[in-house]
């Protein structure tokens, strides 16, 4: 995500249709970086198309591929801020792949004119391959002409010098995969015999509660703001029996899709609920939904890719794209 995170994140790593941003935007076009672009239908299309046709390549444990996984051959750029990017954080951690995946952490602090960036701070790293200052340049290195926004997850091939894949969903497999060799972490997150629950899951979580909250915060019109709430909130509900009654989304194992909806409950009260106004209820009014994130939070090493400070600092930028029209929803209780 570069300008508006979330909204950024909604189309670029799920494909979905974002609103047209009623502010400036920033993304590179034809490789330039710019600041001052009016978004518009075209300019949306062009950059989903380019989506699809770049940075979509597979890293494999075929030693004949033209990604074979290697370790230290990797590197992963990421924000601790960003849902998307969390995952892939998740992964690595879950995979035990620290010493074979290198990482950088992109600050929070995402709003300035030059968007993602790199520094030696407290919430975030150098980059750590090439000791660039900001995230569009490495896709300008990766391919000089792009068009598009610049967004994390990253996964690039310090080897080639290239941008191997930025979709947060095949990252999140390519983790599980193709680095068993060398990670430690044994456990399969996409069980062949649990793959259309999987998938079924996935697409429940992935529209109507990952990017259904960016649709409501960023709305333009009541009536797609209503919608968008309502399906958020119906889904959170049929959920929250779902776990009342099993350990996990599709039984006692952690699958795929509990990584998918982590992120976001772990975010909903401190930003979701009074930023985006997703305030019909908060997680905490859900006993086995809180109940759920805890035992996932409390799995060896996740609780350290939660970093609540920098989830706020992230959120709290003048160019998120809410339309102070929108009435919100009425908090309620059950």
């Amino acid at each position: 995500m570069n300008q508006v995170p979330t909204e950024t994140s909604l189309s670029e790593s799920t494909g979905a249709v974002p609103p047209i941003s009623p502010q400036p935007i920033k993304m590179l076009i034809d490789g330039v970086w710019r600041t001052d672009l009016v978004d518009t239908p075209a300019l949306r299309q062009r950059r989903m198309d380019e989506r699809k046709r770049w940075f979509r390549d597979v890293v494999s444990n075929d030693p004949n591929a033209e990604f074979p996984a290697e370790a230290g051959r990797y590197h992963l750029y990421v924000s601790y801020a960003c849902p998307w990017a969390h995952r892939a954080i998740l992964y690595r951690r879950l995979k035990r792949l620290e010493d074979v995946i290198g990482m950088s952490v992109l600050h929070p602090k995402w709003g300035g004119p030059q968007g993602w960036r790199f520094g030696d701070t407290a919430m975030s790293t150098p980059d750590l391959v090439d000791d660039r200052q900001y995230l569009y340049e490495i896709y300008q290195a990766s391919k000089a002409d792009f068009t598009g926004r610049v967004t994390v997850p990253v996964l690039y091939d310090t080897q080639t010098k290239r941008i191997v894949n930025n979709e947060s969903r095949e990252i999140m497999r390519m983790l599980d995969g193709a680095f068993n060799h060398w990670g430690k972490g044994c456990q399969n997150f996409y069980p062949p015999d649990l793959r259309d629950e999987v998938e079924t899951m996935n697409g429940l979580i992935l529209k109507n509660v990952a990017e259904g909250v960016y649709r409501a915060g960023f709305a333009q019109t009541q009536e797609r703001y209503d919608k968008a709430i309502a399906g958020l909130f119906d889904t959170l509900d049929a959920l929250e029996k779902r776990v009342a009654t099993q350990s996990f989304l599709l039984g006692n194992r952690v699958t795929e899709s509990d990584w998918h909806l982590f992120p976001v409950l772990v975010r909903f009260d401190l930003v979701y609920y009074p930023v985006l106004r997703c305030n019909v209820r908060r997680l905490a009014d859900y006993p086995a939904l809180t109940a759920y994130l805890q035992r996932l939070y409390r799995l060896p090493g996740i609780a350290q890719t939660v970093k609540p400070d920098q989830i706020r600092l992230h959120y709290d930028e003048p160019e998120l794209p809410i339309n102070p029209n929108i009435v919100p929803a009425r908090a309620v209780t059950h």
